[in-house]
């Protein structure tokens, strides 16, 4: 650590004398008109405040840096992000966000947010494994806090938090219409509007796709290991990835003074399995998910001298289903129990809404305070879970063949339905200590109907020691709440649920400097270390043959630091980049805990080369990730990926191009398969791929 720091800390001061050498005067209003306002964040705290002076380790990207990426989906621009690595499950293709080290089979570690309102759904306590994407047309901007947020948050802000803003009339100026075409049969086609109804501002959005997904040859899955076990010739493999998709996405904002109401509605349908829910190929089934969400707020920053307040009310419904159930194992498969000639089939399948008041309130009469408290209460109800399937389990964990489908709905139900009460209350208090100095205390309770009360402090101290430098000491604490399939699966002697599971509790420390070293470059160092304890696991039960349970066991720490730098080297030409470290250890074994990069570099350059048109390249390096304990693998490639954007800047003309290339060299990318490793080269990504795109404003 001594070394990379000293390396580190060498190049900023090399950057900043080159760049005095050679840089050229301009303001940084320049370049705030090509990447918007990245320099205030409101995730923080709770209220807008200047990201430099936030009390926590916070990145924004706007849409100007979407568009300037060339990125098309929330997952490709959070890649970008210091500390934070974009993994991927066998299971619907689904992303794992990778943060600081943790990383776990769902990673519900992270909470995302939509316009402040937690997308987490109950099941398996992450935003939905069905999760298709998001589209950023939309998107204004993304917050992100890198470490513990539980104690404004809540549940599962742990590792890490996300919130995506989308945009409001404000941010769209009349009507834009888009088309976009590219590789793996791609296509997408959206109309985004923004404007006044009377005295109501409206801003609205509606967009539908469909890609055949990209297909890559997987040499052994799975159902290779059950051939080499039982002697049959079942597998798929060699064989493809599935991961096409039918997706529509239309979202309403309305707002009028003090009011805003938001609604939006997210289809995922036709979807392809990835490489399978069961880790062996699945070309037949289909998963198809539904999400409404809607938010009711009123707000007033100063409803008397001293006081503001802001009262939301939320509700989400999620519902997953499998129109063509999923094939866990392929047709031929056999056990000890018996074969499946039509394979191993199932599709659970579940649906749930999500009710949430909450109040806040902020009181600036104390000099040099500002205080926020706040209040809340969730209803959170796990109303539906069906099954139908054609197998069941010996009481030693051995599938056993039932001949046709059936509903086990009613016999032998994987889930029943569930439902969740939390009532919270949070204090916060922002001490300008002295002209320099900031004390933020924070501390949020939180009672849970299932398994109790949890409370989260947080502290932070920001010093401003000169014009050019700011230095933070944090510290934070934080949990995550056992999901519904942790604590209340049954009719599994494979997997059994746990309800009297605790929550997962984390504490991290950390130490963050903000250094403008020059008028035109900017950069933040910040070093970590966490704690996890308590970490949900699957364990053996006592004798053998009879199946896992879910229990609080082992601990996991961690240390590292992030490395960011932002270079205005001219009017014409911007460059990026950060680095990013960590080790984490697994208590249980006090080897590494596995799968996430110890280094991560990433670099952009944005070019205005001529009137009206920017180019960027980016180049990403994933490196040295290391498989657990008991997992004697060879450790996951490296890889680095080069990615190639241009468009233009419409200014006042109608039409604005865009095309980008993906992948440019066409790199081997491999995601880690989870131990046991059952997917015995891990998981193929991506090859090289492109798209153009059109929009027109009208």
């Amino acid at each position: 650590m001594r070394t990379i720091t000293s390396k580190v800390l060498c190049a900023s001061i090399a950057l900043s004398w080159y760049g005095q050498l050679h840089a050229e005067s301009f303001e940084e209003e320049d370049f705030a008109l090509v990447y918007g306002d990245k320099y205030t964040v409101s995730i923080a705290t709770g209220s807008q405040q200047h990201i430099r002076r936030a009390p926590a380790v916070a990145s924004v990207i706007t849409a100007e840096d979407i568009a300037a990426t060339g990125a098309i989906d929330l997952d490709e621009v959070l890649e970008t992000v210091p500390g934070l690595h974009v993994s991927r499950s066998a299971n619907f293709n689904s992303p794992l966000y990778a943060m600081r080290g943790v990383i776990s089979q769902y990673t519900p570690q992270v909470l995302m947010l939509q316009n402040g309102i937690p997308v987490t759904t109950l099941f398996i306590g992450n935003k939905g494994n069905l999760w298709g994407g998001l589209p950023l047309e939309n998107v204004a901007r993304i917050e992100i806090i890198r470490g513990p947020g539980s104690a404004l948050y809540g549940a599962d802000a742990f590792s890490g938090v996300i919130n995506i803003i989308t945009k409001t009339a404000a941010d769209t100026s009349g009507t834009q219409v888009g088309v976009r075409g590219g590789s793996f049969n791609t296509g997408d086609a959206w109309v985004l509007h923004g404007g006044k109804l009377g005295s109501l501002d409206v801003a609205a959005y509606f967009r539908a796709g469909a890609t055949d997904g990209f297909k890559k040859r997987v040499t052994e899955d799975a159902q290779s290991r059950n051939d080499a076990a039982f002697g049959t010739r079942a597998s798929l493999a060699p064989g493809f990835t599935n991961n096409q998709q039918n997706a529509l996405d239309a979202s309403v904002d309305l707002s009028m003074e003090k009011w805003r109401w938001r609604n939006s509605y997210k289809l995922r349908d036709e979807m392809g399995t990835g490489i399978g829910v069961g880790s062996a190929l699945d070309p037949v089934g289909r998963g198809k998910t539904e999400r409404l969400l809607s938010d009711l707020s009123w707000s007033d920053p100063q409803i008397s001298d001293f006081w503001g307040a802001t009262l939301t009310a939320s509700y989400m419904e999620y519902k997953q289903r499998f129109p063509v159930p999923a094939v866990l194992f392929p047709p031929g498969v056999t056990f000890p129990t018996g074969s499946f000639p039509n394979g191993m089939i199932g599709g659970p399948e579940t649906s749930e809404r999500q009710l949430r008041l909450a109040a806040s309130a902020t009181y600036q009469g104390l000099k040099r305070h500002n205080l926020r408290f706040g209040v809340g209460h969730d209803d959170l109800d796990l109303y539906d879970a069906k099954e139908i399937k054609n197998f069941t389990f010996s009481p030693s964990g051995v599938p056993v063949p039932v001949g046709a489908l059936m509903d086990f709905t009613s016999i032998a139900p994987f889930l029943t339905p569930h439902r969740r009460t939390v009532s919270y209350v949070y204090a916060q208090d922002e001490w300008r200590v002295a002209t320099d100095w900031a004390l933020t205390a924070g501390v949020r309770h939180d009672r849970y109907s299932d398994f109790g009360t949890t409370t989260n402090p947080r502290l932070a101290l920001v010093w401003d020691a000169s014009l050019d430098l700011t230095a933070k000491l944090l510290f934070g604490h934080a949990f995550r709440a056992p999901a519904f399939v942790e604590e209340y699966s049954i009719n599994n002697p494979v997997v059994r649920g746990n309800s009297n599971l605790r929550p997962e509790t984390t504490k991290t420390l950390e130490a963050a400097f903000s250094w403008q070293a020059r008028k035109d470059a900017q950069v933040n160092l910040n070093f970590f270390r966490y704690d996890m304890s308590d970490i949900i696991r699957t364990v053996p039960n006592g004798l053998p043959g009879t199946g896992s349970t879910y229990n609080n066991t082992g601990g996991q720490h961690g240390s590292g630091m992030e490395l960011e730098v932002e270079w205005d080297y001219s009017r014409s030409l911007r460059v990026t980049g950060n680095y990013s470290y960590q080790k984490s250890i697994d208590e249980s074994t006090g080897q590494d805990a596995g799968y996430a990069p110890h280094h991560h570099f990433y670099l952009r350059g944005d070019w205005r080369y001529t009137s009206g048109w920017l180019a960027s390249a980016q180049i990403n390096r994933v490196m040295d990730r290391k498989r657990t304990a008991g997992d004697i693998r060879p450790p996951v490639p490296d890889y680095t990926m080069v990615d190639v954007t241009v468009r233009s800047n419409a200014g006042s003309a109608p039409w604005t191009f865009s095309a980008s290339v993906r992948n440019l060299f066409n790199a081997t990318v491999l995601e880690p398969s989870l131990a046991p490793g059952t997917i015995r080269y891990d998981l193929p990504m991506a090859p090289r791929a492109f798209w153009l795109q059109l929009v027109y404003r009208i």
